[in-house]
């Protein structure tokens, strides 16, 4: 089987985790992308769950500044009918 190279950036501490979970499970990265590509190809899928976290930092510091402005009341207060009605 011909063999082809592929090239990405990645996170430095990324990489470096995943160097060491990939020894520790006896392969090396090379191997474990291999795997990923396979199974990729044959499901015709992301083999896993892509999601948001929502408690990332991002997120986390949108609800703090969503929270600011309730807390200052920097607001407007507008009931389910009053928006319904405006649609």
């Amino acid at each position: 089987m011909a063999q082809a190279v592929v090239n990405f950036r990645i996170d430095a501490d990324l990489k470096r985790d995943m160097e060491k979970l990939c020894k520790e499970l006896g392969l090396n990265m090379s191997s474990a992308f291999t795997i990923f590509a396979r199974k990729m190809t044959r499901e015709r899928r992301i083999p896993f769950e892509v999601g948001i976290d929502f408690y990332s930092d991002a997120n986390m510091k949108h609800l703090e500044r969503s929270i600011e402005q309730i807390n200052s009341g920097k607001v407007v207060k507008t009931s389910l009918e009053q928006l319904e009605a405006s649609v």
